[in-house]
């Protein structure tokens, strides 16, 4: 039985919010005004506290605006969205856009005259809509994201917002998650008529129809400069409109097909879509949910009303501003029907397709996959909830582990305690304990990069904060059980060969977490752990190194060795003088203590000798 509770009312809802109020008609309005200009690159208009900025749909494009060819954004436009560096990870594809509407943004980005008036808007607006017709709403989402990317690295509060008007797709899927991620999906809404091609083209290669997509292009500037642009006949002949339509519709199936195999398609929609239709209009934020609308709406239309639609958006604007909630004959002998129901047929013919239609079955579950993937991505997250509650007592038992530990006579502290640790209980329920947690976390990360998981779970400070305090607790463990059973002998060192992936995903996430003043302030004593979870790690190493050099005869090595020593030296007396160091550190036979002892004893000897150190011997603790 479906859900009583359903959603769909609310995809007209928000539509019809955001028609009812100004942003939608004021944006229109001024994209109207830029279609109209010959001569500016961008025009503005303030009302009141907000100021709208405009890019005109007619560009000068040129043959890589004809391809889908996509660029890596933070090799090709180095510096200038910033936000995105955090979110390359070197096994997936990294954010990229739009090769020919990248060179459009940056050839304004690259003036004066953009840059100067962008800075004098934000000090003065309390919020700022970038807003453009066809290709100019590639350029104000652009320009979103410049803007959004920018304002992370400053003390302003300017509110940013992006509605565009049958605007090209952008990028790509990696480009949707990392806005997902940094959490400005619900700044970008896409105004999509319901036949319009050009949101579409992107999805279809352009080598079949090179010819009739120039042709296409080179009209179309043509309508966008002409007063009453959308009543003039385009210049396409039958035949290209045809081909134009055929060809895309088809790769729309293809797409669409293709999400039902888990495969990636090359462009992936980001933000809320908006379609509109002669009934009505509703929003969709799901991207795999657009890209089957998408294909589903073109299908009703026609290669005539496909080029059309696209210069028609004055007057769905226009009705959409003035038309509310239709309470008509769409629900034809639905008087038993559930809420469900009625909520998936008032969302269908507001998107212009009927019951009686083909493709309502399929959009029906288009809609219903939408929904479930949404309530199941929050209740994962709810349950992971639990589950985190229930792993907290295997913690405090570490916790407790530690402080026993940094208690006992033999002062060697937390990390060298459990590497030389007997067959005890003790050691093995701690170990066992740290073997559970590995795993609670490993499947919280699988389910993150399977998308069973909000895409700004790893902005939730719930998550960031749980994963860093069970690193700093939990990582010296593994460190220590990497080198008590020689693991750095077959391997390599921790670091570079042995440390785990979910740790360095939760550096990532600390390091993208917003910062308040207070973690800033300095500290009066010593940290519970140490802020450097690796620091043990650098510590085995550092000892080697020692060992290596006390036995090293090539001058030239021997120094490399040295000078790598020294600075971890000097990293550690930072930490230490910092208190970024917890108590086991500085213990009194400690891996680090013994460290210390055996450097000042290696820099007593001025030439490079086969030197021993009693601790580095195969009898001693600390065989490296």
């Amino acid at each position: 039985m479906e859900d009583e509770v359903s959603s769909f009312e609310s995809s007209e809802m928000l539509a019809t919010f955001l028609a009812s109020t100004p942003l939608l008609e004021e944006s229109w309005k001024l994209c109207r005004h830029a279609n109209a200009s010959t001569v500016q690159d961008f025009i503005w208009n303030r009302v009141g506290d907000v100021t709208y900025v405009a890019f005109p749909g007619l560009q000068n494009v040129g043959s890589d605006s004809c391809t889908r060819e996509l660029v890596a954004l933070g090799t090709a436009a180095e510096g200038v969205f910033t936000a995105f560096d955090r979110h390359v990870v070197e096994s997936e594809e990294p954010p990229m856009v739009h090769i020919g509407l990248l060179q459009l943004f940056l050839s304004l980005y690259n003036t004066q005259t953009f840059r100067a008036k962008m800075t004098e808007i934000m000090n003065e607006s309390k919020s700022i809509v970038f807003t453009g017709h066809s290709m100019g709403g590639s350029l104000a989402s652009l320009s979103a994201l410049w803007l959004l990317s920018c304002l992370g690295n400053t003390s302003l509060s300017t509110a940013i917002f992006c509605i565009t008007f049958g605007a090209p797709m952008l990028g790509n899927e990696s480009l949707s998650r990392a806005i997902l991620h940094e959490r400005w999906g619900g700044n970008f809404y896409h105004v999509v008529a319901q036949h319009d091609i050009v949101p579409r083209l992107l999805f279809a290669p352009t080598i079949p129809f090179i010819v009739e997509l120039h042709a296409f292009f080179k009209s179309l500037q043509f309508s966008l400069t002409t007063p009453y642009y959308e009543q003039l006949a385009v210049q396409l002949s039958d035949e290209n409109k045809a081909e134009l339509f055929r060809t895309v519709l088809a790769c729309l199936e293809a797409s669409s097909r293709a999400l039902n195999n888990q495969e990636r398609v090359p462009f992936w929609p980001f933000g809320s879509f908006m379609f509109c239709t002669d009934k009505g209009s509703i929003c969709v934020d799901n991207a795999t949910a657009i890209v089957k609308l998408l294909y589903l709406m073109l299908a009703t239309g026609s290669p005539s009303s496909c080029i059309e639609d696209h210069l028609k958006y004055d007057e769905y604007v226009t009705r959409a501003c003035w038309q509310y909630l239709m309470k008509t004959s769409f629900m034809e002998g639905s008087s038993t029907e559930s809420s469900y129901e009625a909520g998936v047929a008032l969302a269908l013919n507001s998107a212009g397709i009927s019951s009686h239609e083909p493709a309502y079955g399929l959009a029906k579950d288009c809609l219903k996959m939408a929904k479930q993937v949404g309530c199941r991505r929050n209740i994962n997250n709810a349950k992971l909830a639990v589950d985190l509650s229930k792993i907290t007592p295997l913690r405090a038992q570490i916790e407790w582990y530690q402080k026993f530990c940094d208690d006992s006579d033999d002062q060697m502290g937390y990390y060298d305690s459990f590497k030389q640790r007997s067959a005890s209980k003790k050691g093995s329920k701690v170990n066992m304990n740290r073997c559970r947690l590995a795993l609670f976390w490993d499947k919280v990360i699988e389910m993150l990069e399977t998308n069973q998981l909000p895409y700004d779970f790893d902005k939730q400070p719930k998550y960031v904060n749980a994963s860093q305090f069970y690193k700093l607790l939990v990582e010296p463990l593994e460190i220590a059980e990497y080198y008590r059973t020689g693991m750095h002998k077959m391997k390599g060192h921790y670091i570079e060969q042995g440390r785990e992936k979910r740790f360095q995903i939760f550096d990532k996430w600390w390091k993208d977490r917003k910062v308040g003043e207070e973690e800033n302030s300095p500290r009066s004593k010593l940290a519970s752990l140490t802020q450097d979870s690796c620091f043990w790690a650098r510590v085995e190493e550092a000892r080697e190194c020692i060992y290596e050099v006390a036995s090293e005869m090539d001058m030239g090595r021997n120094l490399l060795l040295r000078e790598k020593i020294e600075r971890f030296e000097q990293y550690a007396s930072r930490m230490i003088d910092r208190k970024e160091v917890s108590k086991d550190v500085i213990a009194k036979n400690s891996s680090y203590n013994l460290f210390v002892g055996e450097w000042r004893e290696l820099k007593s000897h001025a030439q490079p000798c086969p030197f021993q150190f009693p601790s580095l011997q195969d009898g001693g603790n600390m065989v490296p």
